[in-house]
Formats: C-alpha cells, structure tokens, sequence
C-alpha cells in the first residue's frame, strides 16, 4: 500500500513543491488548496487535490472527508504546512490582522490536527508533521505576529507530542530558515494592507522592508530552495522514529546553538542587528 500524505498550503511553495515531488516519487498524494484554481491546476498535473480553507473549520473537515474517501478511510501523514507572514510593528498591529494571523498559522492546523488524530489512533499508526520556522526559535523586529503563531505551534506540538507518546503517533517539527517561495510575496502583501505605514514611527524602517520584500531576489544569507524542506520531510516519512524536530538552513543551526548558549540579553544584540 502506497504511503498516504495530505499536505496543506499547496497553492506555491514549499507545499506545492513537497506534493509534486511525492507524488512523482509514488506516494499517494493528497494536495490541498484555498482557490479553487490552484487545486484545479495540481489535478491537471495529476496530483490528488482537495480545496481546503484553512481559516474555515468546515472547509477543513470536508477537506478531511474527501480525503479519506480517497485514501481508503487511512490517512499515514499530516504536514501542516498553509501559513503566511504577516509584517509590522507590534504597536502598530491591528488586532484584528493578528487575529487573522493565527487563525491561518495556528487555529486552523489545531482543527485539521484534531480531526486526524482518531484516525491515526483507529488505524493504531501516523505522523504528524508541522511546518514551523527558525521564528519559532527566536524573535526578530516586524515579525512578531508570524513569531508568536510559530512560538506557540511549537509549544503546542511539544505538548501533543507527550500526549500522544503511548500512541504509534509521532509529531514532529520542521523548522526552516529562509526559503525560495511566495513568502516574501504574500508578506509584502499582508504589511500593505494592515500597517499605517506613513503614521508610523517606524516608517524610515518600513520601506526598507518594502523594499527587501519586493527585490525579486532574496537579500537573506543561507536561503535555499524548497528541495530543503522536502530532504527533512523525506527522512520523517522513512524513519520508523522521527525525531521531534529537523532544522533546514544554516540561519536556524546558528541561531538554535545561540539560543541554547547565549543569554537573551547578548542574543537580543545579535538578533536587533537582523533587520
């Protein structure tokens, strides 16, 4: 029997790359997307493809059903990976955008995670596998809405991972660093549309952000492409016990050691230089 995935947030990126790539290899891929286009696109290719909203709780269990309609009622891997980053200044942040952050990031991988666990617990094995990010690690200037979902994702998976440990569950944590996708698209977007960037005292910073996020290649040292997250992905799906986390680029090994060794008031010198 081939290895069943479902995989959120397929529309571009990481999620797009990480189906595509399954499937070729034999996996019985299950793609899902928010617009209806985007999975209309993954079918075409072949790729299995369900149209899930991850902010809509009814979406993502008619998602889940359709799913297990395709999988024979057995689903062996969960990757949470549908997330954006929304920019700006906490003094600046509306609450309703943070509000919207983690109901994308966080609220809606708890609904989907919830609904899968009893069929992981009924067919006795699964693997559950959370995108999370070096800013679940450490914090960074004009990030802390993206930063506190992460934060609190990785809390949570700690957390379930001891719940679920005298279970044939696993969860794990994957935690990239920069890597080549819309991100940086999406996240330019999410600053323009919430920030009162001229009102701001962080203006002067603001468009250097802007500008950053709109240069159509990425500034960031260690950034890697997509085939980084899928490498870390592949070795959970192989592993008989994945390990609880997997780091993917230089930037999260750095900064995973210095957060271990450094004191918060050195690593908040480092860190404040980062932006």
């Amino acid at each position: 029997m081939k290895t069943s995935i479902l995989i959120t947030g397929c529309s571009s990126g990481i999620g797009r790359y990480c189906a595509e790539q399954l499937h070729e290899a034999g996996y019985q891929v299950i793609a899902s997307c928010r617009k209806p286009e985007d999975v209309a696109v993954l079918k075409a290719q072949g790729v299995s493809c369900v149209q899930l909203d991850v902010t809509d709780s009814a979406s993502i269990h008619s998602a889940l059903k359709e799913t297990l309609q395709l999988t024979g009622g057995k689903l062996d891997v969960l990757f949470n990976n549908a997330g954006y980053g929304q920019g700006g200044a906490i003094e600046d942040l509306p609450t309703e955008a943070l509000r919207a952050q983690f109901e994308t990031n966080f609220f809606g991988l708890h609904d989907l995670t919830r609904a899968v666990i009893p069929v992981m617990l009924k067919q006795g094995h699964g693997k559950i596998v959370q995108n999370s990010s070096v800013l679940g690690l450490v914090a960074m200037k004009y990030r802390g809405a993206y930063s506190a979902t992460k934060f609190a994702l990785e809390g949570y998976s700690d957390t379930l991972r001891l719940e679920l440990m005298d279970t044939n569950i696993s969860v794990s944590l994957i935690e990239p660093g920069p890597i080549v996708s819309k991100f940086r698209e999406n996240s330019l977007r999410a600053v323009k549309s919430a920030i009162d960037i001229d009102g701001s005292r962080h203006k002067k910073n603001y468009q250097k952000t802007l500008a950053r996020l709109g240069s159509q290649e990425s500034s960031t040292p260690f950034t890697l492409g997509p085939e980084a997250v899928l490498n870390q992905l592949q070795r959970i799906l192989d592993s008989v016990s994945p390990k609880p986390r997997y780091y993917v680029t230089k930037s999260t090994y750095i900064f995973g050691y210095l957060r271990r060794f450094l004191s918060s008031r050195m690593l908040d010198r480092i860190l404040v230089k980062g932006n």
